[in-house]
């Protein structure tokens, strides 16, 4: 068993306002994502599916051409290569899945083996 603390992992800027505290395992990458009110991360695409689930605070959240807005506790599945964009209506904390691990992340935060 390994154990972590997410406030001792360091911190990634995966994007300006995205801060990531991430731990990978062998099949999938966890990464708490911390989102600064107003940013916005651009379009972009992963081959990696991505289950984004919103633990604190408000997010708009697009998914090929589907826009929610997302509240604390509520989950969004976007699927890999699927065209996606976020912006953080107020601070959030949110924890990101990917699977299989986040290629891009790897260098960042912990491994557990």
């Amino acid at each position: 068993m390994n154990h972590f603390k997410i406030d001792q992992i360091e911190g990634s800027v995966l994007y300006p306002g995205f801060v990531g505290h991430l731990v990978h395992t062998s099949h999938a990458t966890y990464s708490y994502v911390s989102v600064e009110q107003g940013a916005t991360l651009p379009p972009h695409a992963h081959e990696e599916e991505q289950v984004l689930h919103v633990l604190e605070g408000t997010l708009e959240v697009t998914v090929e051409d589907k826009t929610r807005i997302c509240n604390s506790g509520e989950v969004v599945v976007i699927p890999g290569n699927a065209k996606h964009t976020v912006t953080g209506i107020t601070q959030c904390w949110c924890l990101d899945v990917f699977t299989p691990r986040r290629q891009a992340y790897l260098e960042k935060g912990v491994e557990s083996p």
